[in-house]
This record gives C-alpha cells, sequence and structure tokens, in this order.
C-alpha cells in the first residue's frame, strides 16, 4: 500500500492562495501552515506584497498613505512595476527568497502571486497585455488555491475592518472576480478552487485532502 500521506509531501511545495479581498486567504495559509508544522516539515509563509522595500512602499500606496498618481490608470500602471519589481525579489533573493527557501528545505505559502496582478492592475485588453508581459517569467507555483466568494459577501466582511484599500471596491470587486474566472479557466498549471463561503475547516480539510492524494 502506498503511504501518498509521506509522498505527496517529499517535494518542497511553493503554494499560493488567490481569490478577491476577505476571501479567507490568510486563515487559510496559517492552517496550512500548521498543518505541515504538526508534521513536523520545515515551513514558512512569505506573502505578497513582500516584507521588503518595494513591498511596503505597495503596502503604503493600497492604504493611500502615499499617492504616485490621481489617475486610475497610471496608478494601476504603476503599481504594476513595483509589485513586478516586488515578486522578482520575493522569489529569488538570497536571503529569504521562494526558491532559496525551498532550496534549503521548506514549504513555502503565499497569499497571492502573479494572479493578482492580472487581475487588479489592468482594466482594459490592453493594460492586461502590459501586465501579463511584465509577469511572463515568473513561474507557475506547484499549487494554486483559489477561493471563491461573490463580491456581495466579500463587501460584507470588508465592512466589518476598520478601514479599507484602494481596490476595496464594490466596482473594482466585480471586475477582480470576473478576471480571476477567466483566468483560471484556461490556466494549466495545478488549482483548486473551493467555495470561500464554507467554514475554514471544511475549506482546509479540502486542500489536505488535494495536497495528500496528489502525485508531486
Amino acid at each position: 500500500m502506498i503511504n501518498r500521506q509521506s509522498q505527496s509531501t517529499n517535494k518542497k511545495l511553493f503554494i499560493v492562495f488567490e481569490g478577491i479581498d476577505s476571501s479567507g486567504k490568510s486563515t487559510q495559509a496559517e492552517l496550512l501552515l500548521n498543518y505541515f508544522i504538526n508534521k513536523e516539515e520545515k515551513v514558512i509563509i512569505s506573502s505578497e506584497p513582500s516584507n521588503g522595500i518595494v513591498g511596503n512602499i505597495i503596502r503604503q500606496a493600497l492604504k493611500q498613505k502615499i499617492v504616485f498618481s490621481r489617475n486610475r490608470a497610471s496608478f494601476d500602471e504603476q503599481m504594476a512595476y513595483l509589485f513586478a519589481a516586488d515578486r522578482h525579489d520575493h522569489l529569488y533573493n538570497d536571503f529569504d527568497g521562494v526558491f532559496k527557501l525551498i532550496a534549503d528545505g521548506y514549504h513555502v505559502i503565499s497569499t497571492r502571486y502573479y494572479f493578482s496582478s492580472l487581475v487588479y492592475n489592468c482594466d482594459t485588453k490592453e493594460q492586461f497585455e502590459f501586465v501579463s508581459s511584465l509577469n511572463a517569467r515568473f513561474p507557475n507555483p506547484d499549487l494554486t488555491i483559489y477561493l471563491d466568494l461573490s463580491v456581495k459577501e466579500s463587501l460584507n466582511r470588508l465592512d466589518k475592518r476598520s478601514s479599507k484599500e484602494i481596490y476595496e471596491t464594490k466596482e473594482k470587486l466585480i471586475k477582480v472576480r470576473q478576471s480571476y474566472q477567466q483566468i483560471f479557466s484556461n490556466y494549466k498549471g495545478k488549482f483548486l478552487s473551493i467555495d470561500a463561503t464554507k467554514t475554514p475547516q471544511n475549506i482546509h480539510q479540502r486542500v489536505i485532502k488535494y495536497i495528500e492524494n496528489k502525485r508531486w
């Protein structure tokens, strides 16, 4: 009998959670972190924007504490450049980059990756092609988990927060959710879509079942 559980995590995995705002990405990342820890495997959460210099600039811009441009198209283009620069550092820096961590024996869990740039930093076909070109050389993760949440539920959850970021509006989230669905309908990498209205533990169990039964 094959021990699928030990076989599935022999390879160190780069796992990404994606979804619109308040879909539960951080919660699921923490649950998955604890799962690997309980299996006595090395694991780390390393999300985007990163904690690096460029990542911190992005966070300030999203909170509108710094303003690059009042024109939304120009702002999105500037953010796309910043996210691509931060993503390159996140993946490849020699200190705590994703691939350095994997080489050191860690599973790496990220909330958000290049998919987020493709849905948040562009509204038109031309903008999508531009953002796609900036991210074309970034590799696919080993597994992408999309937490699918309605815009209505996202806004209900966001209303419970003390502050909102610049992209957390109904109009933007409608476009973002549509873009996610279009992108993932054509995505060829390992992919799991889960209804984000399920309980956190229910979602977590689906994630674990997929990981343990997949041949990596």
